[in-house]
């Protein structure tokens, strides 16, 4: 399971969970709190998680030109890699998530073109 499904599924089975839950008019303040934190916290997770996957691909500043062929091609494969998951998520993204992600595939299309010049 991906990220981005983990964490959407944490936040669809939190709203789940409290929407379950009776509610009482005189509660009804109380259940509209609990379910706007657990909204926030689950957005949280989620941008959490998309740090933890932006963190692991490479950066330009991982790039050395004394590396070998093989792990420049490994890198661009890697990058390559990386970009189609971005594209599939950009095209479900709505918003701001959908600007972050096309920030990161230009951050990525430039890593690949560095990459194919060292090859």
């Amino acid at each position: 399971m991906k990220r981005s499904e983990l964490a959407e599924y944490i936040k669809e089975t939190i709203v789940d969970v409290l929407s379950e839950e009776s509610v009482n008019p005189k509660d009804a303040g109380q259940y509209a709190k609990d379910m706007e934190a657990a909204a926030t916290a689950a957005e949280r997770l989620q941008k959490a998680l998309s740090e933890d996957v932006d963190d692991a691909e490479p950066k330009s500043s991982d790039i050395s030109s004394t590396d070998s062929v093989s792990v420049i091609s490994r890198k661009l494969q890697d990058t390559t890699k990386e970009m189609k998951s971005t594209v599939n998520q950009w095209k479900k993204a709505e918003g701001e998530e959908k600007e972050r992600l096309l920030a990161r595939l230009k951050e990525l299309t430039k890593i690949k073109k560095e990459l194919e010049g060292l090859l």
